[in-house]
């Protein structure tokens, strides 16, 4: 019996990890770039005065190709989910599940009723379950913790007048590519957030963004914490953002689908059931008490059950090098 969570909402894989074997904390296995750590090392130069998130902003807008007055820096994708659940007395909040639960808990703790759809296997999604009169919609993509990537179509097929779609795509940097993103869109009533801290290995540093309507993020800036986007979140931004880091970015995206396959070929050979991925993680059907049992061979995966719609019987495995995975593997293999 796995013990119970004061809020479920809030739980995190980090808080999981201690001593064991990380397989339950989804940022890239590997170093920093020299430019990255370089960049910010810099920073440290820059702490003697108020952060600006300007230059940054700039960056990440070049980067995607929009303006830069569509370009919102935050301290993270939770922050972004912070302001937009502050943003507007919502009346039917939706957040589609399973899938990361802060923006839920965002909601929540702004006092607003929040609706669930949960999605059955395989969680492709549907938006003919989304209520009509939702004015607020947040959807992964891909969405953790099942790792699957929804066309864009199927989440422009959520959009509606009056009513704003928040796409979280903290996790498509690590999908080749990028295939279904709307940060460029430019489609009214779409608000895409951002995360630099998993495929970048920084989750240290609070670096994220969101991307919409210039009206829109004018009206979440102004909601924003003076300062809340650091000097070192800041010049990770600017780092993040230029060629090179393109470049390398999509090498990682390869280099993480190949550890994927890796990890789902050995789930296929033990027979555990586990949901097509496109994320740097996959979803597994182990069976009640693997969780437990995994611990106490020194390894931690992410336990499924604080996700809705997801029961104890649900791990979340964070994609690792294959000598990593073969570790695990070992330890499944008996049961």
């Amino acid at each position: 019996m796995r013990e119970p969570l004061e809020d479920p909402l809030r739980h995190h894989g980090d808080v999981e990890v201690g001593d064991l074997l990380d397989l339950a904390v989804n940022v890239y296995a590997g170093a920093r770039p020299d430019w990255l750590q370089a960049a910010l090392s810099r920073s440290l130069d820059d702490v003697g005065a108020y952060p600006s998130p300007t230059a940054a902003e700039t960056a990440l807008a070049g980067r995607h190709g929009v303006a830069p007055d569509r370009v919102l820096a935050t301290a993270g994708a939770a922050e972004a989910f912070s302001l937009v659940a502050r943003l507007r007395p919502w009346a039917r909040p939706v957040v589609v599940h399973p899938q990361f639960t802060e923006p839920h808990a965002a909601l929540l703790q702004a006092g607003r009723t929040v609706t669930e759809v949960v999605l059955p296997e395989p969680f492709v999604l549907d938006a003919s379950l989304v209520p009509d009169d939702a004015d607020l919609v947040v959807v992964g993509n891909p969405t953790n913790p099942t790792g699957v990537l929804h066309p864009s179509a199927s989440l422009l097929a959520l959009v509606r007048p009056g009513r704003l779609v928040v796409v979280d795509e903290a996790f498509l940097d690590a999908v080749p590519g990028e295939p279904g993103s709307l940060v460029s869109a430019g489609t009214s009533g779409v608000l895409v957030v951002r995360s630099l801290t998993k495929h970048w290995s920084i989750p240290g540093v609070r670096a994220g963004y969101a991307v919409g309507d210039p009206g829109l993020v004018a009206e979440l800036r102004r909601g924003q914490v003076p300062w809340s986007v650091s000097a070192q979140a800041s010049a990770a931004m600017l780092a993040c953002s230029s060629t090179e880091a393109l470049v390398e970015s999509e090498r990682r995206a390869v280099e993480i689908g190949e550890w994927r396959a890796h990890l789902e070929d050995r789930l296929r050979e033990l027979g555990i059931h586990h949901v097509a991925s496109s994320a740097p993680f996959v979803l597994a059907r182990a069976g009640d008490g693997v969780h437990a049992r995994l611990r106490a061979a020194g390894i931690a995966v992410r336990r499924a059950d604080t996700f809705p719609g997801l029961g104890p019987d649900w791990v979340r495995i964070a994609v690792r090098p294959p000598a990593v995975t073969d570790r695990l593997v070992a330890a499944l293999a008996p049961w």
